[in-house]
């Protein structure tokens, strides 16, 4: 008779809950690219002042961009390592690209330097590492999927909340490359201690007294690998959604302030409030996620688009203070939210035998939605003259994802027996 599975221990029914506590931890330590407003004063400042060196905002922005772009690339290259090496040994080897991201950065001369020590080494490292959390929890809770990976997903939404304050700190005492060495020393030894105790269960490992839900109509959800899932309309629909809600969600981020500063609101509140919302950012994971196991991936999809579209409506009808505030709260919860949608769906609808390879291609699209979003809203302001002139094509976005939901995010069946 196999010996019962444990986690750290422990029963793996409570043990695994420590596992989504680890993976909370490491995430916040890979969100904290969502801080970057935090450096580009004084890295403004530092190139000016210490190098000699004038550079334009976005040239100071543009490391943020090359990050996420990266971000996004390596996670779907990565996915099969996840498999193949494990979790732990991925999980180090991310960790210690971020970490050599930001401790280089700390050494650079140039904002070329910039681009390619913290964008693309510390954005290959986030993206080598940001998938294995997100499939060990979607492995250890086929029963609370949705729940597991929202709070997994939690720690990456609400770094922001944390580590601008910690770098402001140190930005002040320290200055700014001192913070950059003590992120990247920081990120390098509490990544690769916390990745000790990720792994998967055994093959075929259920939670005790729990039986999966039956299938209905003679049929069963499939378990695909990345090649048959790309060859279904339940992946293009996904992709779809995932991208509009990112690119919806990410076009209203990236103005948050100024359109506070637009509405009469002083700087430093509207800085303040950014803080807030990030809030909203990383608690919409697990509430989202808890929604998806109770209505399925779908309706919440449902839900998150009506939300962004009556949020864009009231913004852009009746702009006030209360109206922002509530607003944009509801605009960063519903992005948050994707985030915890898009890889329940994706284990929901494909199964779980290829699942860091199959997500690994469905996050492409919030990699397109992150470098489209802040560009596209950029272009807005730039014909309309205001940035209260994103919301109306936020409305639009939202309806689209309503109507390409409501047809096409649908689980693929097979017949019982077929693979």
């Amino acid at each position: 008779m196999a010996e019962p599975e444990t986690v750290l221990g422990m029963p793996a029914e409570r043990g695994r809950w420590l596992l989504v506590v680890v993976g909370l931890v490491i995430n916040l330590c890979l969100g904290t690219i969502y801080s970057w407003s935090v450096f580009v004063g004084p890295l403004t400042k530092y190139f000016a002042e210490t190098l000699g060196q004038a550079v334009t905002a976005n040239e100071i922005l543009m490391p943020f961009s090359v990050f996420l772009a990266f971000f996004a690339i390596a996670m779907p290259l990565a996915g099969k390592y996840i498999e193949t090496l494990g979790p732990r040994k991925v999980t180090i080897i991310g960790g210690l690209l971020t970490g050599l991201g930001w401790l280089l950065a700390s050494t650079v001369t140039s904002v070329w330097m910039l681009y390619i020590v913290y964008g693309i080494i510390g954005g290959v490292g986030v993206g080598i590492a940001y998938g294995v959390p997100v499939a060990v929890a979607a492995r250890w809770f086929p029963d609370r999927r949705g729940t597991a990976v929202g709070l997994t997903l939690l720690g990456f939404g609400f770094s922001a909340f944390l580590t601008a304050n910690i770098a402001g700190y140190l930005i002040e005492t320290a200055g700014v490359m001192n913070t950059f060495r003590v992120f990247g020393i920081a990120f390098i030894v509490l990544i690769v201690l916390l990745a000790l105790p990720l792994r998967f269960p055994q093959a075929g490992w259920k939670p005790a007294g729990w039986t999966p839900p039956p299938a209905k109509g003679g049929e069963e959800t499939c378990e695909c690998d990345r090649s048959a899932m790309v060859r279904t309309p339940a992946f293009y629909g996904l992709w779809s959604c995932y991208f509009i809600g990112c690119l919806a969600g990410l076009m209203a981020i990236s103005i948050a302030k100024p359109v506070g500063t637009e509405i009469g609101i002083e700087t430093g509140l509207a800085t303040l409030l950014v803080g807030f919302f990030a809030i909203f950012n990383g608690g919409g994971r697990p509430l989202f996620g808890a929604l998806t196991d109770r209505i399925t991936p779908r309706k919440t999809a449902l839900v998150s688009f009506v939300l962004i579209a009556a949020a864009s409506v009231v913004l852009w009808q009746a702009p006030s203070v209360p109206v922002y505030i509530a607003g944009f709260a509801i605009l960063w919860g519903c992005l948050g939210g994707w985030l915890a949608i898009a890889p329940t769906a994706t284990a929901s609808y494909f199964g779980t035998c290829d699942y860091p390879r199959c997500y690994g291609i469905v996050f492409l699209a919030y990699g397109a939605g992150a470098i489209a979003g802040p560009q596209l809203a950029g272009f807005i302001k730039t014909t309309t003259g205001t940035y209260m002139g994103v919301f109306p094509y936020v409305l639009v976005l939202a309806l689209l994802g309503f109507t390409l939901a409501l047809v096409l995010m649908k689980p693929p069946r097979m017949k019982a027996g077929q693979r």
